[in-house]
């Protein structure tokens, strides 16, 4: 039998951010490959918590193929390195670059450069591998074009597979998850990060649902309400009382004194807490109004519920929203708001403006006409448990580790005999 290839991965697993879900599934994916000699280095992630393995028991595994000391021995196999592309560094035999992707129309040269460096490269959505691919910069010396910056390497498509053991209906009698202090009895549940970008600018377009929702519930003598499980980057108190205090500036705006509820979520759930909330009788529908995403986890995970869903027909989400089968908002394509714009997201990018004249009039139909919506939902349901399960990432990711890995076989040296001359 021959030697298993030894297989590093570094990524933020033990941390409570979106890439810390995407790493912890592609190493689990990996070691059930059962090919590897699978080894882990743990890094940090922004500002997010940290200590995810150690509060979730269903991962504490993954502490047992952490390497001693968070330091690599030796050249591995195969290295895989999970986070943004600028960081990429070839460590391995053989090195796999793994990114979220991009949100809007144009990725940094820096990103393209790190990918180069790469043998191989996966990133979540047709939407990043299609950017990723026709993103091109000049290269200049003293104003002198000498080249150009592109993607040389080759790049493919792994979506964040579904885990079926954890998204899944229940029964309201299996969640307990207490909604109590929320009178309302329909509930939109929005789930994400309150970015930076003035109103209207931030890219999960927060300001504008939150906008949009007061307006068109406003003087209604029946209304819903709207969840956001969100913070503004961490999730700590001084994350909620920034969410509050956005949330307070933009009901000052609304010339009405017969507001409808919105509710503030901000803290870690377990996967567990979350697919209750998901699973909430109170909970109708999700609704996202995002600029850009690199894959839309959220939108995923509740989907496998069989609930409604409106988001932006945009970005990452359309490889698993089925237009028939989901509610997607139509658009154009805008600049990035210099308000927006950081090293990540640049300025001269676009991404997607959702229709506001359709907004208002989507999110009172749900309200109205709520049944209707369900049996779209049930089958946006189906189609996601069938095409996008963690069982099916695995499988397309052993066949692109079986198409591109070829790691040099080490040749022992034969050195000729040496005699004594006597």
């Amino acid at each position: 039998m021959s030697k298993r290839l030894t297989y590093v991965i570094s990524s933020p697993h033990d941390t409570y951010s979106g890439y810390g879900a995407r790493s912890r599934d592609y190493i689990k994916s990996v070691i059930d490959l059962d090919k590897y000699d699978v080894k882990l280095m743990s890094q940090r992630w922004g500002e997010t918590a940290w200590g995810f393995c150690d509060n979730e028991p269903e991962w504490a595994f993954l502490k047992d193929h952490l390497l001693p000391d968070n330091k690599i021995q030796g050249k591995p196999d195969i290295w895989s390195q999970i986070t943004i592309p600028n960081e990429f560094q070839p460590v391995g035999k053989y090195n796999i670059g793994i990114t979220a992707g991009i949100e809007t129309t144009v990725c940094a040269g820096d990103w393209i450069e790190g990918m180069n460096r790469m043998d191989m490269n996966l990133v979540s959505s047709q939407h990043s591998k299609k950017v990723f691919e026709t993103t091109q910069f000049e290269k200049k010396d003293k104003e002198k074009t000498v080249g150009h910056i592109k993607l040389e390497k080759p790049i493919e498509v792994l979506f964040e597979g579904l885990n079926l053991d954890v998204y899944k209906k229940l029964t309201p009698k299996e969640v307990s998850l207490d909604l109590s202090q929320i009178k309302e009895s329909f509930c939109y549940l929005f789930v994400g990060h309150w970015m930076q970008g003035s109103y209207g600018h931030d890219r999960k377009n927060v300001g504008l649902l939150v906008k949009s929702f007061l307006e068109t519930f406003k003087n209604q003598k029946q209304k819903p309400a709207l969840i956001l499980k969100a913070s503004v980057g961490s999730s700590s108190y001084v994350s909620r009382e920034e969410l509050l205090k956005r949330i307070k500036t933009l009901r000052k705006t609304v010339n009405s004194s017969n507001l409808p509820n919105i509710y503030v979520m901000n803290g870690d759930l377990s996967d567990g807490e979350i697919n209750e909330l998901y699973n909430h009788p109170k909970v109708k529908a999700m609704v996202s109004f995002t600029k850009g995403e690199g894959f839309g986890r959220p939108l995923l995970e509740f989907s496998a519920i069989g609930k409604p869903i409106v988001a932006s027909g945009w970005s990452g989400q359309v490889d698993f929203l089925h237009p028939e089968k989901s509610f997607l908002l139509g658009g154009e394509l805008e600049q990035v708001h210099e308000s927006a714009a950081n090293q990540w997201i640049m300025k001269e990018s676009k991404w997607f403006k959702p229709d506001p004249a359709i907004i208002g009039g989507v999110l009172k139909d749900i309200y109205k006409n709520y049944k209707g919506y369900v049996v779209k939902g049930k089958q946006q349901g189906h189609y996601s448990r069938t095409n996008f399960s963690f069982g099916k990432m695995t499988e397309l990711l052993g066949s692109y580790l079986d198409k591109y890995v070829r790691v040099p076989e080490e040749v022992e040296l034969q050195l000729p005999k040496l005699e004594k001359i006597e």
